[in-house]
């Protein structure tokens, strides 16, 4: 693959890397936030954990006794 890089922008590492095993694959998903950002990566897992929660219907709960 070729490296066409702008040349006006500083080379930095991701935020954030997640390693996903699909098979005899990994998918490597990489992450950056905004450069001024407050926000870290457990803040945004929070909130999309809180968001499928709020969407998600309850899980199936037997009745033990």
């Amino acid at each position: 693959m070729t490296d066409s890089r702008k040349q006006d922008r500083t080379a930095r590492r991701p935020d954030c890397v997640t390693e996903i095993r699909m098979g005899n694959s990994v998918l490597v998903v990489s992450g950056f936030f905004k450069e001024n950002s407050t926000e870290t990566a457990a803040d945004k897992m929070a909130r999309v954990l809180e968001a499928e929660a709020a969407t998600s219907k309850p899980a199936f709960l037997p009745n033990i006794k």
